[in-house]
């Protein structure tokens, strides 16, 4: 079934690009962009998670602080965090893996050329008789594993008389044949096609590393705090990746010495695809987390104004008392003072109404009845005589 669907289309694709160079590292770099372009929407949405995830860090980072040393209350925390920003832990790296699961059916492709470029069939007489042919030349095939890659190099020889019409398949790239697996004991070696078969697996890793690093570099760009300003702090301490930011090169490292160059070439050229596309899509989601940042350093700003004016007017009744001495506004001295001014009101309002009447002065502080030395002897009953001794 996979032969059918994947392995079986993946040589057509191989076969449609060789023709237009007849050159099979070309072939294999147009094989690895022509696959950044089907996953371009997977790569899309595997971004997106990433760089929404960084953006989290600082909140991560409180929830940190906030938890201590209490890890599963922290995972619940940031869980629930992640579920309610609709991130998914996991799902950058998942959709990242996309392409490494291409690598095991372009293995075989790659593996067994005379079938998927050459579509000569193994249960087919063809097969059979340039098989025969190789083994005369080469001995047994069975111990090795990439007879078909060596066969193919000069297939119009083994299948002279048997299958008219093929051809050659060129292997040769910048010098160096990407049939063979190559040698890591490049002190032993000699020649450019030997040493930069060596070297190859070497610079697939290299490069590897230098495109995860440089993903992880832009992801951090947009991690921001609550006011929409830079988070050095949270940046640094964001640590996504950094394992398989070792693991992948070392297994593109590894391949690229148990296995022909040819997948070494396909994987340099996956990651040098990767920064590009890397860069564009970060540019563009970048753009949208830029405008919501500013809006964030807008109400920050608003927030900052509003503060200030607050400080200008404590400042201002700190300089009118620098004594600080304030009046008790508790809610009892205020009820309090509210019922003296009311009760003032009121004897003030009773002065006025009986100086009209012709009784107390309104400044109160005259002979309210006549008798000087009793100034506030007045009533209705009362007579300036009565208390005279009798003639």
């Amino acid at each position: 079934m996979i032969d059918l669907l994947i392995q079986q289309p993946f040589g057509y694709v191989m076969e449609f690009f060789y023709n237009f160079f007849h050159n099979y590292g070309i072939a294999l770099i147009l094989f690895s962009l022509a696959v950044k372009l089907i996953l371009l929407p997977a790569s899309a949405k595997s971004k997106k998670s990433m760089m929404k995830t960084s953006r989290l860090q600082p909140k991560v980072k409180q929830i940190e602080l906030a938890c201590g040393d209490d890890k599963q209350k922290y995972q619940q925390e940031v869980n629930a965090l992640y579920k309610e920003e609709g991130v998914s832990m996991f799902g950058g790296c998942l959709w990242s893996l996309i392409p490494l699961l291409i690598l095991l059916p372009l293995y075989s492709v790659i593996r067994y050329p005379l079938e998927y470029l050459l579509h000569v069939g193994e249960e087919t007489e063809a097969f059979k008789a340039i098989k025969t042919a190789y083994e005369a030349v080469n001995g047994d095939v069975s111990k090795q594993v990439y007879w078909q890659l060596s066969a193919t190099r000069d297939i119009e020889t083994y299948a002279a008389g048997i299958m008219d019409g093929l051809k050659n398949i060129n292997y040769n790239f910048l010098g160096i044949d990407l049939s063979v697996v190559p040698d890591w004991k490049i002190w032993t070696l000699h020649g450019w096609s030997a040493i930069g078969g060596a070297l190859v697996p070497l610079i697939s890793g290299g490069f590897n590393y230098l495109s995860m690093f440089i993903s992880q570099k832009m992801n951090n760009t947009v991690i921001r705090n609550e006011d929409g300003e830079a988070d050095e702090a949270a940046a640094k301490s964001a640590q996504t990746g950094k394992v398989m930011n070792l693991l992948m090169p070392a297994m593109s490292i590894w391949f690229g010495f148990i296995m022909p160059l040819g997948l070494s070439i396909y994987w340099i050229a996956q990651s040098v695809f990767g920064i590009i596309q890397d860069y564009f899509l970060t540019k563009h989601y970048k753009k949208v987390y830029d405008a919501e940042d500013e809006i964030k350093r807008q109400k920050a700003a608003a927030r900052a104004e509003e503060e200030a004016e607050k400080e200008r007017i404590r400042a201002a009744k700190r300089a009118a008392n620098p004594d600080g001495i304030t009046e008790n506004t508790s809610k009892k001295k205020q009820q309090q003072r509210e019922k003296q001014e009311r009760e003032a009101a009121a004897k003030e309002f009773e002065a006025k109404k009986l100086a009209e009447q012709g009784g107390v002065p309104e400044d109160g502080a005259q002979n309210a009845g006549g008798e000087a030395n009793r100034p506030y002897a007045r009533g209705r009953a009362y007579q300036a005589d009565r208390y005279k001794d009798e003639e």
